[in-house]
């Protein structure tokens, strides 16, 4: 069976270099820019990685709810992380429906980042572990 290691999601944007500058400030490590002027980055913490993609649209595309869901082990601990580094973010939810705590915060260009703890966290490899699938 292939194995499915990662994933990146891309986040289109108006300005590269003003988004690594946000993404920085949220702990994440720029792997450089490509282009002239920067079209494109990439960013990483842990072993969570977002694409930044200058968009040459005049709109962004938004979704109804949450660009990207991040798992963290401590929700509360990075909320106030953030904060301390002066970046706003959402109180604390606790949602029953799907079993974690966790904020919101939303990028320059409108992206809303859920950072999420599971209350229920199981070994393996995740989601297809807890429920059976290997």
């Amino acid at each position: 069976m292939m194995v499915f290691r990662r994933a990146m999601p891309i986040l289109n944007v108006r300005d590269v270099l003003a988004s690594v500058a946000f993404y920085e400030r949220l702990g994440f490590e720029s792997h450089g820019t490509w282009g002239d002027p920067p079209g494109f980055c990439i960013v990483q913490r842990g072993d969570v990685t977002l694409a930044l993609d200058r968009s040459e649209a005049p709109d962004l595309p938004r979704n109804q709810w949450w660009h990207s869901y991040i798992y963290v082990d401590d929700a509360e601990a990075l909320m106030q992380e953030f904060r301390a580094a002066a970046i706003e973010t959402t109180e604390i939810k606790t949602p029953t429906e799907y079993g974690c705590i966790d904020f919101d915060v939303i990028d320059p260009d409108g992206h809303r980042l859920a950072f999420g703890q599971s209350l229920n966290p199981v070994p393996g490899p995740g989601l297809g572990h807890e429920r059976g699938r290997g």
